[in-house]
C-alpha cells in the first residue's frame, strides 16, 4: 500500500506509489548518443563563447572557466522594478545576469570528477554568488545544474549555470516563509531525525545527505552542512559538503539518468539554511501532477536512500 505524504515545512503533497520489486538497475537510462559536431566549451574553442569572466588555470590551459551565456535569458538592462497595470498584469524587464560555468575542459561529466574538483566547483559557485549579489538591483543568485535531455540541457559538455534575478524566486520565498513559522530552524530537527533513520543516504563529520520524506522525484536527495549555514561563505571548509554532494552524484552514474541540482541559500536578512537538492529526472510528470500539484513518486525515499548507501 502506498502513502500520501506532505513535505517537511512546505504544503507540498506527494503520493508514494512503490512499484513492488523494482530494483534500482531497472531505472537505468539507456546511453545517450555520442556528441557530434563542435564542442564549443572545449579548450581551443574559447572564441566561440562570450568573453571570459574568469577561470581556474591548470598548466597552460584551464580547469574551469565561466562566461556570460551566449543565449542569456537575463540581461542587465531595462527596468528591473516590478509594476502592475490594471490589477492583473505584473511585469518588469528580464533584468539580471546569466552565466555559464564549465566544470571541466574534457569529456568527463560531473559524476566523473574527483574530490578536489568538487571543492573547486563549490568555491567558484560561492564566489560567483558573492560577485553577482553585489550588482545593482539583484535580489537573488540561483546556481543550478542541468544534466541530460530530461534535465533540460542540449549541450553535453559538463557545465552549470548561474542566474542573478531582480526578484526573489517564489520557491525560495516559500521556504523562507515556512521557516519563519518555527521558533527555531526546523532543518536542525529534520537533520537530526533523518540521520538516525532509513532515509539517510550519506554522512560524514560535517555534512549529511538524505532522501526527503516527501520526495517529489525518484531517488531525490538533499545535501546539508551539519552546522547552521546561511550561505556557502559560512560553510568554511567546503570538503565535507563537497564529499556528500560527490557521493550522491557519483551514485547517479549507475542509473545514467538526467538530473538537476539546485542550491538554495538564505536571501539577505533571512535564516534559511543552505542546502543542495539533487533531483533525478527519471519519471515524467503527467496530467495528474499538473492538474493537482500532487506528485506521484514510484520510488520510496527509504529505498532510494538504501541505493545511495550501497545496500540496494
Amino acid at each position: 500500500m502506498g502513502e500520501l505524504r506532505k513535505g517537511y515545512i512546505l504544503d507540498q503533497w506527494v503520493i508514494i506509489a512503490a512499484k513492488r520489486g523494482k530494483r534500482p538497475h531497472e531505472f537505468k537510462t539507456e546511453a545517450a548518443p555520442a556528441a557530434t559536431g563542435t564542442d564549443y566549451f572545449a579548450p581551443g574553442n574559447e572564441t566561440f563563447t562570450p568573453p571570459e569572466i574568469g577561470r581556474i588555470p591548470a598548466g597552460k590551459g584551464w580547469k574551469m572557466r565561466w562566461f556570460e551565456n551566449k543565449f542569456a535569458a537575463l540581461q542587465p538592462e531595462g527596468e528591473p522594478h516590478v509594476r502592475t497595470d490594471n490589477d492583473f498584469f505584473t511585469f518588469a524587464n528580464n533584468y539580471g545576469h546569466h552565466e555559464v560555468l564549465v566544470e571541466t575542459p574534457d569529456s568527463r561529466q560531473l559524476w566523473d570528477l574527483d574530490m578536489d574538483d568538487y571543492v573547486t566547483l563549490l568555491g567558484v559557485i560561492r564566489d560567483r554568488i558573492n560577485a553577482l549579489s553585489q550588482q545593482p538591483n539583484i535580489k537573488y543568485v540561483s546556481a543550478f545544474k542541468n544534466h541530460g535531455p530530461g534535465g533540460g540541457t542540449s549541450i553535453i559538455h559538463s557545465h552549470m549555470q548561474v542566474m542573478a534575478t531582480a526578484v526573489l524566486p517564489q520557491r525560495v520565498q516559500d521556504k523562507v516563509n515556512a521557516v519563519r513559522r518555527f521558533v527555531s530552524d526546523p532543518y536542525e530537527r529534520i537533520i537530526a531525525i533523518e540521520a538516525k533513520g532509513l532515509r539517510r543516504a550519506f554522512e560524514n563529520d560535517a555534512a549529511i545527505a538524505f532522501c526527503p520524506y516527501a520526495s517529489r522525484f525518484n531517488f531525490e536527495a538533499w545535501v546539508f552542512p551539519k552546522k547552521f549555514c546561511r550561505t556557502l561563505d559560512e560553510v568554511g571548509d567546503l570538503r565535507p559538503l563537497a564529499a556528500a554532494l560527490q557521493h550522491v552524484v557519483h551514485k547517479l552514474k549507475e542509473l545514467n539518468c538526467s538530473y538537476n541540482i539546485v542550491l538554495h541559500y538564505a536571501p539577505a536578512g533571512t535564516d534559511l539554511r543552505l542546502h543542495f537538492e539533487v533531483l533525478p529526472r527519471i519519471a515524467v510528470w503527467a496530467g495528474f501532477e499538473f492538474s493537482t500539484g500532487i506528485i506521484i513518486n514510484s520510488v520510496p525515499p527509504e529505498d532510494a536512500a538504501a541505493f545511495y548507501r550501497g545496500e540496494a
